[in-house]
This record gives C-alpha cells, sequence and structure tokens, in this order.
C-alpha cells in the first residue's frame, strides 16, 4: 500500500507544533528517538525529520510528497513549490534590525550598507523592489552578531519575540514579510499519494476551524432572540430550544475566537445568560 511522504522540521518549535497538528488530525506517529523516519500506526503516512532549510529540495526532487514547513524558507528557496495550505502556527517575520544607535527612517537607509543574512534571495528580492543597492555578507549561523563584530551595518533575519535582537543590542526596523508553517506539495507527488493527501487536508481543515472558533451556549429572554441571533449568526443559524422557564430559551452557536470578548460583551447587553463557552476540536463542513 502507497504511503504519503511528509516532512517535518527534526527539531525546535516548528517540529513541535507540526507533531501537534499531526496527533490532532487523529494520526498516531511511533516515533523513537533520534530516528529520522517513522510510520504512522493508523494512517498511510511516513514521516521524515530534516533540517528545514534542506526540505525545499527533498519536495523538488520528489522524495517527500508534502511537508510541514516556514512559508519564509519557501520564499527563500521553494521556487515552483505549492502551498496547499496555511496552518497558523509558528509565526514569525523576516525583519531588517540593526544597532540601537543606528538612525532609521526608511529602507532607504539601506543604500550603501552592508547587509548580513540567510536569506540572500528574499533580500535582493526586497532591495531591487525598493532600488536600493546594498552588499550582502550570507551566513549561516548566529546573524545578530554581525554588526557587533564590524561585519554588517545591518541585518535581515528571522524574527519572533524579539528578544534575541535586544540582547544582541539591536532593533527591528522594517519588516519583509510575515511567515507562519504551511503544507506545502512536491510537483511530482503521484495520483494515489495525491489521494491521502487529500484526506490529510479534510483532517487539517476540520482541525484548523476548529482552533479558530468557540461553542457558545447561553441563556436568552425570548423578546431579545432576534436581536441576539443578529450577534450570533452562526455557522447557518443557531440552535433555538425553549426552556422549562416561560418566556426563555437556549441558543447554540459557534463565534470567531478573535471576535469572542466583543461578542460576549453585547450579548450580556441584551440579557444573556448563563453563558457557556467551550473549545472545538474539530469542526467538519
Amino acid at each position: 500500500m502507497s504511503k504519503l511522504k511528509i516532512a517535518v522540521q527534526k527539531s525546535g518549535r516548528l517540529h513541535d507544533d507540526s507533531m501537534k497538528i499531526l496527533q490532532d488530525v487523529g494520526i498516531s506517529i511511533d516515533n523513537g528517538k533520534d530516528q529520522l523516519k517513522a510510520s504512522a500506526k493508523n494512517f498511510p503516512l511516513e514521516v521524515f525529520y530534516l533540517r528545514n532549510g534542506d526540505i525545499p529540495q527533498y519536495l523538488k526532487d520528489g522524495v517527500v510528497d508534502v511537508a510541514i514547513i516556514g512559508e519564509n524558507v519557501l520564499i527563500e528557496k521553494g521556487n515552483g513549490i505549492s502551498i496547499i495550505e496555511k496552518l497558523g502556527f509558528s509565526s514569525c517575520k523576516v525583519s531588517v534590525a540593526i544597532p540601537k544607535s543606528s538612525k532609521y527612517k526608511s529602507i532607504k537607509d539601506l543604500e550603501g550598507k552592508r547587509i548580513a543574512t540567510s536569506y540572500p534571495n528574499t533580500v535582493n528580492q526586497f532591495l531591487k523592489e525598493n532600488k536600493v543597492n546594498a552588499k550582502l555578507h550570507i551566513i549561516s549561523g548566529s546573524v545578530e552578531i554581525a554588526p557587533n563584530i564590524g561585519l554588517a551595518d545591518a541585518i535581515v533575519d528571522i524574527v519572533s519575540s524579539g528578544s534575541t535582537l535586544f540582547k544582541n543590542g539591536l532593533k527591528e526596523v522594517d519588516v519583509l514579510l510575515k511567515s507562519q508553517a504551511v503544507l506545502a506539495v512536491s510537483p511530482l507527488i503521484n495520483s494515489e499519494n495525491q489521494d491521502i493527501l487529500n484526506k490529510l487536508q479534510f483532517r487539517l481543515q476540520s482541525v484548523l476551524r476548529g482552533r479558530q472558533s468557540k461553542y457558545v451556549l447561553l441563556n436568552a429572554p425570548n423578546e431579545k432572540l432576534e436581536t441576539i441571533i443578529k450577534i450570533l449568526p452562526g455557522m447557518n443559524s443557531p440552535t433555538i430550544l425553549p426552556l422549562a422557564k416561560e418566556g426563555w430559551s437556549s441558543l447554540h452557536s459557534v463565534i470567531n475566537k478573535n471576535a469572542f470578548w466583543e461578542v460576549i460583551d453585547e450579548l450580556k447587553q441584551y440579557g444573556a445568560e448563563g453563558i457557556l463557552v467551550c473549545p472545538i476540536e474539530n469542526m467538519v463542513l
């Protein structure tokens, strides 16, 4: 039986988040310590644990069928590779940073400067679009140290919390792009594995919808139902059930987690009581 080959980063936060979402879609992976390849017990899937920067070439060569990878890495190295799903975790930015004592008004201030980076293709494209000429120093290790040792005037690197920049006396001054984990597919995937991928993607979409939503149950006076229904449209419309208490009903609905507190505040204004909010594991449409 054919197995879908998926690459994930072999260590770090992206690895942990990738394994978590595979677990959340019901896939059990038996991977021992330091294994570079493991098979799922209950799904036709084989996992390859690889260096993040190597994954684009594995996709291009068809060694793996799909990958969970940082969008920023694909932009840098993944020309010709399609993104089929944005996964909403491991968010970061690729940003310009300079010494705290330096002044910066716009990207034009990088004219003629030295920039250290691990993302030469991304930086060159950005500079070209902004008509700025600068000299790049390509570094694969700790880019943040470059200004302190006189190698560069600025750096372009991944920024998550900004704590690494702060520790190295740098400040973020511009953002080239924002990135998150994505599901990317090889251009060489065969039809049999494409069918398996479709099933995996369906599961992922259900989990992602659940992560973005909250299930809400509340009690409300009947005379306020029409107004509350407008606040709680749900997927189609809220479920309404009569309560034993005369003149009252129970409403069940789904809301976007990003609008959660605003919606709850508005519901309370219109007489909603006993509001219960529950997480959603999966939401299948």
